[in-house]
């Protein structure tokens, strides 16, 4: 599963939002949502993106968006191996 993780990180690096999202969009695990939320803060849908992160106990960080990526993909990176 985290494939798709790396996989939708690679994607939004690249500027494809929306592949990014629909590869991210029907995996529900707690990562799934933080790039999920990820994505709707990049896309200034802050609503949408606290859901994200709020359905996993978390508040929508404090962070630049350059910094969540990183912790993101570090997360991903993690997982695989």
């Amino acid at each position: 599963m985290a494939s798709e993780h790396i996989q939708a990180l690679e994607l939004v690096s690249q500027g494809d939002w929306d592949g990014a999202h629909q590869v991210i969009q029907d995996v529900n695990d707690e990562l799934a949502c933080l790039i999920h939320g990820y994505l709707h803060r990049e896309e200034g849908d802050l609503n949408n993106a606290n859901y994200w992160y709020n359905r996993v106990g978390q508040a929508k960080p404090d962070n630049t968006m350059e910094e969540e990526f990183e912790r993101l993909y570090n997360l991903a990176s993690d997982i695989i191996e």
